[in-house]
């Protein structure tokens, strides 16, 4: 093989082989992924209603429909006081019902009714189109995911356990469990003294809501994505670090932040 300059042919194979084995080495920007469930992976709407029908339905009430839209409100608006600590969670889960009833003139035990209710709704599962496969996807690309909701553990627990989406998760952080709630910092700080080799700037919270997750991100200097598949405006001091509308913009997103030293372009 006369001609050959064997030392530049050797150089480039060994160059070759350098950039083919970068393209392997890919590194995550984010390890720790922390879901939201309600609204973001959980179709809380659907298990809402079922559950709200059949505890109307054992109370006797005719106008269910009257007393659904009276109660969704009320719940939404009660919630937001809590994040907002205007009340306690006893007080929410204790009252919304013991209030519904009050304003069609009955009186009702709120406790008891508050405890039928949970019952109802542990059992409901329903969720997104297209969740499972997300967080298929996400296992493939060696995430760690962990779900991070604001709720009642007897009701998350037993709806992640309908869902199917409970084997997915690391661990389930719910904010009754942890004694506080998003958007305190105090919550991210909890979570991630369970997790081990816990990094701030490894980690992501995913989820729909701007006052719970978003801002919840914000104060605990984690950055966020905003869930927003209705293509809402923000009129809040939330600012996300992301913000996508589909569980497929999601993957893109995530697949943007990959780093890798060799340009993209470069194929074998």
């Amino acid at each position: 093989m006369d001609g050959i300059d064997w030392y530049d042919f050797l150089t480039l194979c060994y160059n070759v082989h350098n950039s083919f084995s970068e393209r392997k080495t890919l590194k995550l920007s984010y390890k720790f992924l922390l879901f939201d469930l309600d609204h973001t992976l959980l179709d809380f709407d659907a298990a809402e209603d079922v559950a709200l029908t059949q505890l109307l339905k054992e109370e006797g009430v005719a106008d269910i429909q009257d007393y659904k839209d009276y109660y969704v409100p009320m719940n939404k608006a009660l919630w937001k006081d809590l994040e907002q600590k205007k009340i306690s969670k006893q007080e929410l889960v204790n009252t919304r019902f013991s209030r519904l009833f009050a304003h069609f003139g009955q009186e009702k035990d709120g406790s008891f009714l508050a405890q039928r209710y949970q019952f109802y709704l542990a059992q409901q599962g329903q969720t997104f189109s297209g969740a499972h496969e997300l967080l298929d996807s996400l296992i493939e690309r060696d995430y760690e995911l962990y779900a991070a909701t604001n709720g009642i553990t007897a009701i998350q627990t037993g709806r992640l356990a309908q869902s199917g989406l409970a084997p997915y998760f690391n661990q389930v952080f719910i904010s009754e469990q942890l004694q506080t709630q998003k958007p305190d910092a105090l919550f991210y700080e909890k979570i991630g003294q369970q997790i081990t080799g816990f990094s701030k700037e490894k980690t992501l919270m995913i989820g729909d809501s701007l006052t719970a997750d978003i801002q919840g991100g914000n104060n605990a200097g984690i950055d966020t994505i905003w869930y927003n598949p209705h293509h809402l405006e923000n009129p809040t001091q939330a600012q996300p670090t992301y913000e996508v509308y589909s569980f497929q913009d999601l993957l893109d997103c995530l697949d943007k932040t990959v780093k890798s030293g060799l340009d993209s372009h470069f194929l074998l």
